[in-house]
């Protein structure tokens, strides 16, 4: 395995980093609670990766089992615990622990603890998530046919 190709081409380097300072509010509220922030979108980091800080209320909330055939998933725990799905069983992860889901891997996450819970979500490459985070706003009035076509404009196949 070699680095990939350059993606900076100048001698000197740039001041272009990004801060987001603890507190920030979210860039998404649920109706249960849950928020979501937006620390690094597919758009911000040239469609490299996605970065997302889910934080969980203590009622019961969470995908269940599903794919992505475009993008690989990892969740970084936080706080709390969280039932993550690897394809086989429900695991109970803490604080630390990591999960990694490549294209086609079959996961889904729950909070069941009762208790708040916040993990990292990261994507790759830099799919526009946002917009299907934003889209589970709605997705209760959608017919069956507009639920399909959302799923599937955004790379979720459910089991």
């Amino acid at each position: 395995m070699t680095y990939p190709d350059p993606i900076y081409f100048d001698d000197k380097g740039k001041s272009s980093a990004v801060y987001r300072p603890a507190g920030s509010e979210p860039d998404l509220v649920y109706p249960t609670g849950n928020t979501v922030d937006y620390l690094a979108t597919g758009a911000s980091t040239g469609g490299l990766f996605g970065l997302y800080r889910w934080n969980m209320g203590p009622t019961p909330t969470g995908p269940g089992p599903h794919f992505h055939k475009t993008i690989t998933e990892s969740f970084f725990i936080l706080e709390g615990t969280v039932k993550i799905y690897n394809g086989d069983r429900w695991i109970d992860t803490k604080p630390g622990d990591w999960v990694h889901v490549p294209a086609g891997g079959t996961h889904g996450f729950r909070n069941e603890s009762g208790e708040p819970a916040s993990m990292l979500l990261h994507f790759s490459p830099g799919a526009p998530r946002e917009g299907y985070f934003e889209g589970l706003l709605d997705i209760a009035g959608m017919s069956d046919e507009e639920k399909a076509e959302f799923y599937l404009r955004h790379d979720n196949y459910w089991l």
